[in-house]
């Protein structure tokens, strides 16, 4: 029994000539202390805080040998850049963080300090020299007073769209419409009048009546700080003028026929003829008459008509012949 033993002791007991590696892989499996790297943990991976306030950024660490590991901090983002480096804070955060142990604090906190971080730990004296954890930083924004698209006026059965927006709170904001300083409840059935979209802020009207006419505004909350509302706009629905409609129109066509008669005249009279007759003075007994050389060239009987013609000049309309009868 006891030599049996002996061989199980010496089977299990390393010798001399052993390996350093195996040694130690002996004793682990054997209850001996086996070599323990360097932990490193949060007590909170995620972090949220209200914009301008201070953001504690958690992280702890045990290593089995060093003493003195080397303290990182990182954000990743485009590219990973350094919080902590040698001792010191870097960038954006020098002069507003501090360290304690691991743990950073970031003072009055704003959108650009938003992002994920990473403690590292490299401890060189440890078996396994490096452990690391992450840190996501999520800054929420209060409400900002929204930008509100209220349209004047509109006529009775058109499509109307009121606009509510704010672009700049985090997590995004809800939105609520009010008219004449009562909140409007969002339609329980099909065939509403209108519908509104809590989350993108659109209150549209399928066919606007009479009594649509009001002061609208837009709330906006988020359940980080106080809601804020935009200023009030008064819409005024109007009904479709049908006499104006018809007087206009019935102006329109009498302009047209006005304006058609009076260019079939003209053109009948030769006003847009490109050759236009050119003008004579007559002798007659009683006077002197002022006929046009197409009136000449209708005449049956020129034989007793003599006429000088004198030197012309291109597009002159006046008299340029003289006739003696």
């Amino acid at each position: 029994m006891h030599s049996v033993n002996g061989r199980e002791r010496s089977m299990c007991s390393p010798s001399a000539s052993t390996p350093p590696r195996l040694i130690e892989a002996i004793e682990a499996d054997s209850g001996g202390s086996p070599s323990a790297p360097v932990t490193v943990s949060t007590s909170r991976h995620r972090v949220e805080v209200q914009e301008f306030s201070d953001a504690v950024l958690s992280c702890t660490f045990r290593t089995e040998k060093d003493q003195n590991p080397r303290i990182e901090w990182k954000k990743k983002g485009k590219d990973v850049s350094f919080v902590y480096y040698e001792g010191n804070f870097r960038g954006p955060f020098e002069g507003r963080a501090k360290i304690e142990g691991a743990t950073v604090t970031l003072r009055r906190v704003t959108q650009d300090d938003a992002g994920e971080y990473r403690c590292e730990i490299s401890a060189p004296q440890d078996s396994v020299s490096l452990g690391e954890t992450n840190v996501t930083l999520k800054v929420l924004v209060p409400p900002h007073t929204p930008s509100c698209d209220i349209p004047s006026s509109a006529v009775t059965g058109s499509v109307v769209q009121l606009r509510c927006r704010d672009q700049q709170s985090i997590p995004p904001a809800t939105y609520l419409w009010f008219k004449d300083s009562k909140p409007m409840s969002p339609p329980r059935h099909a065939n509403a009048t209108y519908l509104i979209d809590a989350h993108t802020g659109l209150l549209e009207f399928r066919s606007v009546a009479k009594e649509d006419s009001g002061r609208y505004s837009c709330q906006a909350s988020n359940n980080v700080g106080p809601a804020k509302m935009c200023e009030g706009k008064q819409l005024t629905i109007e009904d479709i003028n049908i006499t104006a409609i018809v007087a206009g129109v019935g102006v329109v066509v009498f302009l047209v026929a006005a304006c058609s008669c009076g260019g079939l005249l003209l053109h009948r009279n030769g006003f847009f003829s490109r050759h236009r007759g050119r003008s004579f003075w007559i002798s007659q007994c009683h006077g002197a008459a002022h006929i046009s050389s197409q009136t000449l060239h209708r005449t049956e009987d020129t034989s007793n008509v003599s006429y000088i013609t004198p030197p012309q000049e291109p597009q002159d309309f006046k008299h340029t012949q003289s006739f003696m009868l």
